[in-house]
């Protein structure tokens, strides 16, 4: 039985050389043919780069140096322009790019890979470096273009994100810990992850290769050497890799970069419409069947693109452009990468019917991002309009930021800001003019109502 064990092996190992074009059959000393990568990341490596940023920040003085006993007793001159102004210190933090065109010097990585740079260099793999020029962001995305002047670029080839199936192999590729180029390989563990507060739109590939810091921005590419994700984020309760790891999927950064590299800018359409995810509850009072995903309409918006089209409360979307929608976070995702003016296709469920309705991508009406602009005790949250009425809704909260410790839950609905009432994102601006030191929120929290004070 053993030896039957070891021939199956055998037998699907050679299988797996014989099926992959990037895992060419190479040979031992006495000829038996081996399983390698190698021919494939010949070709990919290249294209992936290593980018180091470089930032000057302000350091704190140290609050003592304020004390006139205590400079008097360490015989510290009374400097005030050295308290003032404290020294300034150069700052160090890497990351990783990939090439997408080699023609125009284009690299793709994460946004939070050059936020707040004032120098970018990308090195590649033969040992030469050159200084980037940023062309553009996509923080919600959190993708970031930098362009480079440089000769005999190679650039990775593009695959198809929406080909992906859980199982599949796939070859991280980046530089993780500032080591140097590495690689790690493994499968694809899930599709459409979404919800874990990491990006404003979020529908990840998850993968078990291994993904640390350093890796933020780096290639995630299949057997064909195509590249079908940008590595993102972990889940590092431990500080390091424990399996579980998330990328963007191609297809979604692909429709940012165009954006960018053309307007320097990305802008976000909207149907106009309110959703929220499908509970059993939710199934059984609209009759669905067991088992059945799909994100409800709670509201259409008047004079959307949505009522124009005829979508009703109510409605349960199950499909955009033929690609299935399980969660509110997925469906978010699949309208952010379409471009205002474009035509989606929405298969929705009413009164127990499946039903087409082609809907166009409208101008975005009352959309914010607070990070940096509304307070800044709220940085890294994200605001929309109430859908359903008067409040402003919190969509989203920014990892380690401080709207993500301020008590805030996406999904509050804010209806009154330092005692005065919140209609709207314009009429919540004008409420948090009034204190710069604390915000008091008046919030709607599933149906209970609540006060919060931030400081």
């Amino acid at each position: 039985m053993q030896q039957v064990r070891h021939f199956m092996l055998a037998v699907s190992m050679l299988f797996f050389i014989a099926s992959s074009q990037a895992a060419l059959p190479l040979q031992d000393g006495v000829g038996q043919a081996l399983p390698s990568l190698s021919p494939m990341l010949k070709q990919v490596n290249p294209a992936v780069v290593n980018i180091a940023t470089f930032s000057t920040q302000q350091q704190a003085n140290n609050p003592l140096l304020n004390d006139p006993f205590f400079r008097h007793f360490f015989n510290i001159p009374d400097d005030r322009q050295l308290r003032q102004q404290p020294p300034k210190k150069r700052q160090q933090s890497a990351g990783s790019g990939v090439i997408i065109n080699a023609a125009d010097g284009i690299v793709m990585t994460n946004y939070h890979v050059i936020k707040g740079a004032d120098e970018v260099q990308v090195s590649l793999e033969d040992g030469r470096s050159f200084t980037a020029e940023v062309k553009g962001a996509d923080p919600e995305l959190d993708i970031a273009i930098v362009q480079i002047k440089a000769d005999n670029l190679v650039a990775v080839p593009l695959g198809n994100s929406s080909d992906l199936e859980v199982g599949d192999f796939v070859v991280a590729i980046g530089n993780p810990f500032g080591l140097g180029q590495t690689v790690t390989t493994g499968i694809v563990s899930a599709l459409g992850r979404t919800g874990l507060g990491i990006e404003g739109y979020e529908n990840f590939i998850q993968t078990d290769a291994s993904i640390n810091p350093g890796n933020s921005g780096g290639a995630l590419v299949n057997l064909r050497g195509e590249l079908v994700g940008i590595n993102t984020a972990i889940l590092a309760p431990s500080g390091g890799n424990v399996g579980i790891g998330f990328a963007i999927p191609v297809n979604m950064a692909k429709a940012s970069m165009a954006q960018i590299v053309e307007h320097g800018e990305v802008k976000r359409g909207q149907l106009g419409i309110g959703i929220q995810d499908i509970t059993p509850e939710l199934r059984e009072a609209f009759e669905l069947e067991n088992g059945q995903q799909g994100v409800l309409v709670t509201g259409v918006s008047e004079d959307s693109p949505a009522e124009e089209s005829g979508v009703q409360a109510g409605d349960v979307i199950i499909a955009v452009d033929g690609e299935e929608t399980s969660s509110a976070g997925q469906l978010r995702s699949q309208i952010g990468i379409k471009a205002i003016g474009e035509k989606v296709k929405l298969t929705v469920i009413r009164d127990g019917k499946k039903k087409k309705i082609d809907v166009k991508v409208g101008e975005p009406q009352q959309l914010t991002s607070v990070s940096g602009k509304l307070h800044t005790l709220l940085e890294g949250a994200r605001f929309e309009d109430n859908p359903d009425g008067e409040g402003v809704i919190v969509a989203g909260l920014s990892p380690n930021s401080a709207a993500a410790y301020s008590g805030l839950r996406p999904g509050d609905i804010i209806l009154g800001a330092n005692r005065q009432r919140v209609k709207d994102i314009d009429s919540f601006k004008k409420a948090l003019t009034h204190s710069k030191d604390s915000v008091l929120l008046h919030i709607n929290r599933s149906g209970n109502s609540l006060y919060l004070v931030i400081r």
